[in-house]
């Protein structure tokens, strides 16, 4: 035991003299959450979201009818597009047709914009809207006209926006027919929006990005300090001096392995705190399920580094390789920002990628995030992923430069 904490030891120590690894394993994550805080931690904010869309009401009121209800619904988004007295900036920048112009062509215009990322959401109010809303108070349970609101799927804020609007249509509809004595409880429309815990509370970008820098921080330390030190310590012979001794390897990993796992302990301390105190977070992490994702994702994260320190030859070739790995694998695991609408290609790779599974167990776990793939599933593609790593490491990694 005496060997295996003097091991660890020895890697801690060395992670945190040596400035490449103390830049990867500490300043890089602490630098990036707080930048990514300063730029996007507003989001979801009072006067910070500002969408554009579209508007077309192809309706026309009904004569003696009480209320023009499309009106109604196109003057409570006329209204959300208005400044307010105090000069803040409005909900949305709302483009309508002008006189004359055909709907038709209008629709087709805007659905492009749509399409292209220019405009966040088209909404049409079709003919007939007015009628059928009429139809559905004297004759409850009546088939009525919808409403369409076009939007690109593969847009983070596409996506806002028509949940936005959905909700806003969901609270017309509600004070209309409060209005007219035909609501009740039962008929309550329910919005189910992204980004929220239990309890009605609502969750800061601040929590959604928490448990991803930290996963990052563990990948990071796992990529470029165990294929670092390992391929340094073969390089410079040092591992053949061990060999000497009574050190065994399986005791030399066990000391390895712990005194990675105490670094990102100490990640995982300082990145709590930076958020906590210093951002707000309210995320706890105290809890038997994140805490198991947390020891996999170091696990596997740990089982990575096997694998670059198996395949390369030099230490050079595996930061070369850990370089090569590290952006596409980080970005395309959703720490940072939602992966969905991705082309098929990169798909693929959010897929296959732990870090997807990794990232939604934690988040899952903490309560900031919904989860929509099974938990066995999430458990077992990164489980998948150490085996397959220590097998190719069993088999391929060279303790010495001399065998």
């Amino acid at each position: 035991m005496k060997e295996i904490l003097s091991i660890a030891r020895a890697q801690i120590l060395t992670s945190l003299r040596e400035r490449v690894s103390l830049f990867w394993f500490l300043i890089f994550p602490v630098f990036l959450f707080i930048v990514l805080n300063l730029i996007f931690s507003n989001i979801g904010q009072e006067g910070q979201m500002h969408f554009s869309i579209a508007l077309l009401n192809e309706d026309t009121p009904v004569a003696g009818a009480p209320a023009d209800f499309s009106g109604i619904v196109a003057q409570a988004f006329e209204h959300a597009a208005t400044k307010s007295p105090e000069g803040g900036q409005p909900l949305f920048d709302l483009t309508q047709p002008e006189a004359g112009e055909a709907a038709k062509a209008f629709v087709a215009r805007e659905r492009d914009a749509v399409r292209l990322g220019r405009l966040s959401a088209l909404i049409v109010i079709p003919a007939g809207f007015n009628q059928s809303l009429l139809t559905r108070l004297a004759t409850p349970g009546a088939p009525r006209a919808a409403i369409t609101v076009y939007q690109n799927h593969g847009n983070t804020g596409s996506e806002m926006a028509a949940a936005i609007i959905g909700q806003m249509i969901a609270g017309i509809d509600r004070e209309i027919l409060t209005k007219a004595g035909k609501f009740t409880q039962d008929d309550a429309i329910p919005v189910v929006t992204s980004w929220a815990g239990g309890e009605q509370q609502e969750i800061s970008y601040t929590d959604f990005l928490l448990p991803g820098i930290i996963l990052m921080g563990f990948f990071v330390t796992g990529l470029f300090g165990v294929p670092g030190s390992i391929l340094f310590a073969r390089d410079q012979r040092i591992l053949r001096g061990y060999w000497v001794t009574p050190l065994t390897v399986p005791r030399y990993l066990a000391g390895f392995t712990l005194g990675q796992l105490a670094l990102c302990l100490l990640q995982f301390v300082v990145l709590l705190l930076l958020g906590r105190f210093a951002f707000g977070a309210s995320v706890g992490f105290a809890q038997p399920l994140p805490a198991f994702y947390l020891l996999l994702s170091a696990l596997t994260f740990l089982a990575f580094g096997f694998l670059i320190a198996s395949v390369a030859k030099t230490a050079d070739a595996g930061m070369a390789l850990a370089n090569v790995i590290n952006i596409p694998m980080m970005f395309l695991g959703g720490l940072f920002f939602p992966t969905s609408g991705l082309p098929l290609a990169l798909r693929v790779i959010v897929w296959i990628n732990p870090i997807t599974y990794l990232a939604e167990g934690l988040r899952s776990g903490v309560g900031v995030q919904t989860g929509t793939l099974p938990t066995p599933l999430t458990v077992a593609v990164p489980v998948a992923w150490i085996g397959a790593c220590a097998l190719v490491a069993s088999r391929r990694l060279r303790w010495d430069v001399a065998r």
